[in-house]
């Protein structure tokens, strides 16, 4: 399991580094769609370099692709909601705060998702201590961007 973990601190690692590289990207090539175009082309080379050469890429039949819920189409829209706000908001932020609100609203709304089983996550209840945690995340936002 300790390599779950890992992976998510490397992913952890990348979420943080990743708004400022696009917002460079968007910046000194004075186009920011021009470098969500590019994030998301990069994006979709690796993702099938790593399907190919792991042997793990495959497309889903027609019948598989019916049987999946409308809501599950909607990846893309919100990893471009993602894209553009590390674009045109990080910068503006700075990547402390940014991240910091990103990954606390992240929490809070995962805290929700779980609690009702809702998109796909099974039913992890809100408990006091889930709850807190929350606030404490909040309280630590509060305090990177006011200083």
């Amino acid at each position: 399991m300790w390599y779950l973990y890992t992976f998510a601190m490397v992913a952890g690692l990348a979420n943080a580094i990743q708004p400022g590289s696009n917002a460079t990207l968007a910046k000194t090539s004075a186009q920011p769609f021009f470098a969500s175009l590019v994030v998301v082309a990069v994006s979709g080379v690796a993702l099938l370099v790593t399907g190919l050469v792991t042997g793990r890429l495959s497309v889903p039949s027609y019948e598989q692709a019916t049987q999946i819920p409308w809501w599950a189409w909607c990846g893309g829209v919100f990893g471009a909601v993602i894209t553009l706000s590390q674009l045109f908001i990080a910068p503006k932020l700075g990547a402390a705060p940014f991240l910091g609100t990103l990954v606390t609203v992240g929490v809070l709304s995962s805290i929700i998702l779980d609690h009702y089983g809702w998109v796909g996550f099974e039913v992890h209840q809100a408990s006091l201590w889930r709850v807190l945690g929350g606030v404490l995340m909040v309280v630590g936002v509060a305090l990177v961007a006011l200083f």
